[in-house]
């Protein structure tokens, strides 16, 4: 069988959009095991864990625009990145104004 060829990220995944509680960020520095540094677009820097689907599926590298969900308690302080965008899809996000991140 072989692997499946892809020929540009455009179609690899759909889009999401942060809903009322998500927050946009960028992963500023890995902290190790399953654990990011992130600078979100609130205005707080949070410790969040890569989700455990997602740890197995995709890399996260500094500099990528994540999508964060700010725990329940300390959510200030902590929360969970479940999802990575794509450079096309981060410029769409800037088109359409939802990112303010540089």
């Amino acid at each position: 069988m072989g692997k499946k060829k892809v020929l540009s990220e455009r179609n690899l995944r759909r889009m999401v959009y942060p809903s009322a509680n998500d927050v946009l960020g960028v992963a500023q520095k890995m902290l190790g095991f399953d654990r990011v540094l992130v600078k979100c677009q609130d205005g707080h820097t949070r410790v969040a864990r890569i989700r455990g689907k997602m740890k197995r599926r995709t890399w996260i590298r500094e500099g990528d625009i994540v999508l964060v969900s700010p725990w329940d308690f300390q959510s200030d302080e902590k929360g969970e990145i479940f999802w990575r965008y794509t450079r096309n899809q981060v410029d769409q996000l800037r088109r359409e104004g939802i990112l303010k991140i540089e």
